[in-house]
């Protein structure tokens, strides 16, 4: 079966290529295509070439390649993917609006939606200053054209799989299509369990204004008894670095080792967005830290609140400094009944091994409700029973999280 995996930008390492990382693991002879391809660390592409756009030899296309926004569809629509059995799109912006005919099987696994275009769209103008005159009036239009070139995007996928339940229901909000969900992988033994906790709180993210990394900042300054580490840089740098007393230490970007030591130690990691996911959320929990998150969006997934059978964290309802310091309360008078090894069992819910055997059988699924769709040498059809019986389901998915690259 020959297999073609489209994502949308290699740029930087982060969730999303992880996610990748996986389902070429699961395809390891698929092609490779991308609108742009600057991604320094090639071992998540095991070496193979990676076919980009136009939009790769624009100018600036390094750095300024989101500013090319308007042509990103028109872009993803140029790749010639007509000799394909199966499409897998890995997608948070314009991937999963690629052609394909209809002895195809396209499966999309969305990220995210395109929620600055849809429901937040109000909230992105206003923190992009695009409120008034001429510039957002253009905007307004370009988004309008966007949520339009959207929701055509959705027309040729056979197979929707969320990465959460909150971005399935943002899926049927938007697109009136129902989407299996699989959560994206955790690295779990790039974490060691510690289960000596210092007393210090720690935050870690790109400081951009939707992060309300600056909210976690208000909170600790107004209790100075409690110390706030943050990791992390961003445009909100100089604002948050403004708002921090001496009881909160920013120590900008810092390396992955140092991420993990502190993660390791933590008394406790805050996370204050509303993220489609949140993959650092699990990965606290893997170095058996605790959580304190805004109780919505992904974080709902995968924070097990006090009052469950073994707590990994307490949620706040609201994002004030009030609701915040009334959830940090709560954990401290009830912090004992969290353990650290509680903590690393719910983050190895969500292995690699994991993720890959239920991103097949999903695969499995739709071929076999897709009607016999790729060829196995020879010119021999794939028959369902026989592509099922090769998924082996663990008894036990915790116990799946030991695995390598």
């Amino acid at each position: 079966m020959k297999v073609a995996i489209v994502h949308d930008w290699l740029v930087a390492p982060g969730g999303a290529e992880k996610v990748l990382e996986q389902i070429i693991e699961c395809f390891p002879d698929a092609d490779h295509f991308s609108l742009v391809d600057f991604l320094e660390d090639r071992r998540p592409l095991r070496g193979k070439p990676v076919i980009t756009s136009f939009i790769q030899r624009l100018p600036f296309a390094r750095r300024r390649y989101r500013a090319y926004l308007p042509l990103l569809s028109l872009a993803v629509g140029q790749f010639d993917l007509a000799g394909y059995d199966l499409v897998i799109t890995s997608s948070y912006a314009v991937a999963k609006g690629v052609l394909v005919g209809p002895d195809q099987t396209h499966v999309s696994y969305v990220h995210s939606t395109m929620r600055y275009a849809w429901d937040l769209q109000h909230q992105y103008l206003c923190e992009a200053g695009l409120t008034r005159r001429p510039k957002s009036w253009f905007a307004r239009v370009l988004l309008h054209y966007l949520r339009g070139s959207d929701s055509h995007s959705m027309n040729s996928v056979d197979c929707l799989i969320a990465n959460s339940q909150f971005v399935a229901r943002c899926v049927m909000k938007t697109h009136r299509r129902n989407a299996a969900v699989i959560p994206p992988p955790v690295d779990v033994k790039e974490f060691e369990l510690c289960a000596h906790k210092e007393e210090f709180y720690l935050t870690a993210s790109r400081l951009a204004p939707y992060e309300r990394i600056d909210l976690i900042v208000e909170a600790f300054s107004a209790t100075p008894r409690r110390k706030l580490i943050v990791i992390g840089d961003g445009p909100e740098m100089a604002a948050i670095r403004a708002k921090a007393a001496p009881n909160v230490t920013i120590l900008g970007y810092q390396p992955f080792e140092v991420l993990k030591d502190h993660l390791q130690r933590a008394k406790a990691f805050v996370f204050a967005a509303e993220e489609d996911f949140g993959t650092v959320v699990l990965e606290a929990q893997a170095c058996g830290t605790p959580v304190i998150a805004f109780g919505k969006g992904g974080a709902l997934e995968t924070v097990v609140p006090v009052g469950d059978a073994h707590p990994t964290g307490v949620y706040f309802g609201q994002q004030t400094v009030v609701s915040m310091l009334d959830a940090i309360d709560r954990f401290e008078r009830q912090r004992e009944r969290i353990t650290p090894a509680a903590c690393r069992a719910n983050a190895e819910r969500f292995s690699a091994a994991v993720f890959r055997r239920a991103f097949m059988a999903e695969i499995t699924r739709t071929i076999a409700a897709e009607g016999l769709r790729g060829k196995l040498e020879g010119g021999e059809r794939i028959e369902p029973q026989v592509v099922a019986k090769d998924i082996r389901w663990p008894a036990e998915p915790a116990q799946e999280s030991s695995w390598g690259r």
